[in-house]
């Protein structure tokens, strides 16, 4: 049973994964693409590095164990 949790968390994380590269390369190629759902994926990309950046080594650490967990699922 936890198997089959873990592999149902894994797909969620993949597509999730394919879905943000997906928005990147889309309002990198066009800008406007992304009006109909009012996102702006690359800044809220950016917030999130400056967040874990702006925390020094913690940030440092808190993105390696998060990477590390993406990885690992």
């Amino acid at each position: 049973m936890i198997g089959n949790i873990r592999s149902f968390v894994r797909s969620i994380i993949d597509l999730a994964l394919v879905v943000v590269a997906l928005g990147v390369v889309l309002q990198i190629l066009f800008p406007q693409a992304l009006v109909f759902i009012n996102a702006d994926v690359t800044a809220n990309l950016i917030n999130l590095i400056n967040q874990f950046s702006g925390a020094g080594l913690v940030g440092v650490v808190a993105a390696g164990i998060v990477y590390y967990l993406i990885q690992k699922s």
